[in-house]
């Protein structure tokens, strides 16, 4: 069967992310635009990833847990876990090498802590949006240490990708698929950087605002709803 699928969402914790985007406006937009599963994926927290899993077990939208790290060359890399115990273990690798620089809401934004009914929980006081003390390499491995997800995201982007801050993609780097921002740049990227035939292309909104939630999305052709089925949705070839 397949499920529509879009894997690249912002809340309102990362500081790019519009005042909007709560959990629960996230699910309710996410059903109207027919989505089946969504990824939570805050720059560099995890915080707000549960609360949204736990709105959609109750309206028919599967949550992946995770985040969007930035790495030390400033790559953005989609980051996935199974359950709140692994979840939680990334979450405190990131605590650990997140730098200590403080955000400035009245020029970089909001960072906000909700619970289901929208309520501020806390405030993040670190900046979310700067890079962390690893390398895509030891992210990479510290995902697959836990038996997660990982997908350098938007890889043609101009700034934060792969392309953008290395200019080509490492054949020994351990990834579950890769992440193209434009679907008419598939061939085009898979040629400059010799992505593998084998490869699962995936397509995202990296939304930061309402309207922008499923306007680009994956199907996955899934037995039924489950990370690990998706996970090894991501040993083929999607649409």
């Amino acid at each position: 069967m397949l499920y529509k699928a879009d894997l690249h969402i912002h809340t309102v914790l990362s500081p790019c992310g519009d005042l909007d985007m709560s959990p629960p406006m996230i699910i309710d937009h996410a059903k109207i635009k027919g989505l089946d599963i969504i990824g939570i994926t805050d720059h560099n927290s995890t915080k707000n990833a549960v609360v949204t899993q736990e709105l959609g077990m109750g309206n028919g939208v599967f949550v992946l847990l995770g985040t969007e790290v930035t790495s030390k060359e400033e790559v953005h890399c989609l980051c996935f876990f199974e359950n709140k115990s692994t979840l939680s273990e990334f979450q405190e690798y990131l605590d650990e090498n997140i730098n200590t620089k403080k955000n400035n809401p009245d020029f970089f934004g909001n960072q906000l802590i909700v619970d289901k009914k929208e309520n501020i929980l806390g405030i993040e006081e670190l900046l979310l949006i700067q890079s962390i003390n690893q390398n895509i390499y030891q992210i990479s491995n510290k995902v697959n240490s836990l038996k997660g997800i990982f997908i350098p995201a938007h890889i043609d982007a101009h700034r934060n990708s792969i392309g953008s801050q290395l200019g080509f993609l490492p054949d020994d780097l351990n990834f579950d698929a890769l992440e193209i921002k434009d679907q008419d740049n598939v061939d085009k990227a898979i040629k400059k950087y010799k992505i593998p035939d084998n490869t699962v292309i995936i397509h995202s909104s990296d939304a930061h605002y309402l309207n922008d939630i499923g306007k680009r999305y994956t199907e996955f052709d899934l037995e039924d709803l489950s990370f690990e089925n998706i996970k090894l949705a991501m040993q083929e070839p999607v649409k």
